[in-house]
C-alpha cells in the first residue's frame, strides 16, 4: 500500500559526501534499525546520510531498483543545492536492501539526456556500494523467500535469477565496494558475500571484505555482538579513503 518512494536526509556537520541507506526487509518490509540510526552513525564520521523508504511487496522488480536509481539521481542532481560533492553518492544495504545496493551497482545508466525531467538527466551510478549481510544470488544458497517477494513468483526463470545475482553481474566498471558479513549467519550465508568479493577480485575491482566469526543475521550496527561493531567504523575510514 506504500504510494511511493520517499528518502529522509540526515545532515553530517561539515563533509561533502553521501551515503543513500536501504534497510533490510526480506522485500517485503524495512527494518526501522537499519535506518535512522545508521545515518546518525555516519553522520558521527562527517558523512551525509539519506535513509531511503523504498517499495516492498506486492510491488515487485523492478520497481526497488528503480526507486534505489530515482534516489541516487536525485542527490546527484541536487547535489549543487545541498553541498554535496555529485561524484562522492554512495549506496548502502542490509540483507535484502544490500541485494538493492548491490544491484545498483551493477545495473545502472548515465542518465537520459533528453529527459524532460532535470533529475532523470543524472547519472544513477552510484559512486561505491557498501552491501551489509547482502542477498547476492537467486542462484547458489539464496533467500528463497527474498525471491518470491522480489519476483513475485514461486518458480522464477533461470534468466529473472541470473538477472537478479549481483555476483554474476561484475564488470569492470562496477564501483568500489565495501562488504561484511558475519560467520554464522543462518539467515543469509556468507557465502553470499564471498562469491561478490570474488568476483571484484576477478574483475579487478577495488573492495574490502570483512568476516566476523560471531553474530545473527539482521544485527544492523551490532552493538551486541563481539567484534562486529567496528563495521561502522571501518566503513567510514573506506569512505574517507574514497575522498567522502
Amino acid at each position: 500500500g506504500q504510494p511511493e518512494p520517499s528518502l529522509t536526509p540526515y545532515w553530517a556537520a561539515g563533509g561533502c559526501g553521501a551515503v543513500i541507506v536501504c534497510p533490510g526487509g526480506g522485500y517485503q518490509a524495512k527494518a526501522p534499525h537499519e535506518g535512522k540510526p545508521v545515518a546518525e552513525r555516519f553522520n558521527e564520521m562527517g558523512v551525509h546520510a539519506f535513509v531511503l523508504s523504498y517499495r516492498v511487496w506486492p510491488y515487485t522488480h523492478p520497481v526497488p531498483l528503480r526507486d534505489a536509481q530515482r534516489a541516487i539521481r536525485l542527490v546527484r542532481a541536487n547535489a549543487g543545492a545541498w553541498g554535496l560533492d555529485p561524484r562522492k553518492i554512495a549506496i548502502l544495504g542490509f540483507s535484502a536492501g544490500g541485494h538493492l545496493c548491490a544491484l545498483s551497482g551493477v545495473t545502472y545508466d548515465g542518465g537520459l539526456p533528453g529527459a524532460a525531467d532535470p533529475v532523470e538527466r543524472a547519472s544513477c551510478r552510484p559512486d561505491a556500494i557498501l552491501p551489509c549481510y547482502a542477498v547476492m544470488s537467486a542462484i547458489e544458497r539464496p533467500h528463497r523467500e527474498s525471491f518470491r517477494k522480489l519476483i513475485g513468483t514461486e518458480f522464477p526463470s533461470a534468466a529473472a535469477c541470473r538477472a537478479l545475482s549481483p555476483d554474476l553481474l561484475v564488470t569492470g566498471d562496477t564501483p568500489p565496494a565495501f562488504l561484511w558479513h558475519t560467520a554464522e549467519d543462518n539467515a543469509v550465508p556468507v557465502e553470499n558475500s564471498i562469491a561478490f568479493a570474488s568476483a571484484m577480485s576477478i574483475h579487478k575491482r577495488p573492495f574490502a571484505l570483512h568476516i566476523f566469526p560471531s553474530g545473527r543475521h539482521g544485527v544492523g550496527l551490532a552493538e551486541d555482538i563481539e567484534l562486529a561493531p567496528e563495521w561502522s567504523a571501518l566503513a567510514g575510514k573506506w569512505l574517507h579513503s574514497l575522498g567522502f
